[in-house]
């Protein structure tokens, strides 16, 4: 799932609908007089729609909307983006914690901090403590202490 804002939303729906006119791609300067957005704004809402592999730039600086299978949430602020790809990343996060567990949920610290850095989702430190952090706080994990060391329990199946 991509989530995007209400504004990039507008953009990649003004873009695709452009595109019908304009076969090699459309101009930045097109788009942003037809939505009326500063040049600013304009570049930053393309980039995060580049990003997210919404449209891709083509030659001589024009762009143009790339026709994803993924469904796109839209929410109001980045902030709320943000908070989205966190939760998508707690789903990915708890699949790979229960992979690595042993049968009564349990998991080494060291280990869980290490697949989630260096696995699949590669995040980075302060990620992945507010992952640890967030899920702990709604009592996904639970943190264990043992004469061998740290651990974590999934709580929930």
């Amino acid at each position: 799932m991509i989530t995007i804002t209400k504004k990039e939303k507008s953009v990649f729906n003004q873009l695709k609908y452009l595109q019908m006119d304009y076969s090699g791609g459309l101009s930045v300067n097109i788009l942003k007089m037809d939505l009326d957005l500063s040049e600013h704004e304009i570049k930053e809402i393309l980039d995060n729609l580049e990003k997210k592999g919404l449209v891709s730039r083509v030659d001589k600086g024009k762009i143009k909307a790339n026709y994803l299978d993924d469904e796109i949430e839209v929410v109001n602020t980045q902030k709320d983006v943000k908070t989205a790809e966190l939760n998508q990343l707690e789903l990915e996060a708890l699949e790979i914690i229960r992979k690595l567990a042993n049968s009564q949920g349990i998991i080494s610290r060291y280990i869980l901090e290490g697949n989630l850095l260096y696995g699949p989702l590669k995040v980075s430190n302060f990620r992945m403590y507010h992952i640890i952090i967030s899920l702990e706080n709604k009592n996904i994990l639970r943190k264990l202490k043992k004469d061998d060391g740290e651990y974590y329990q999934v709580t929930i199946k």
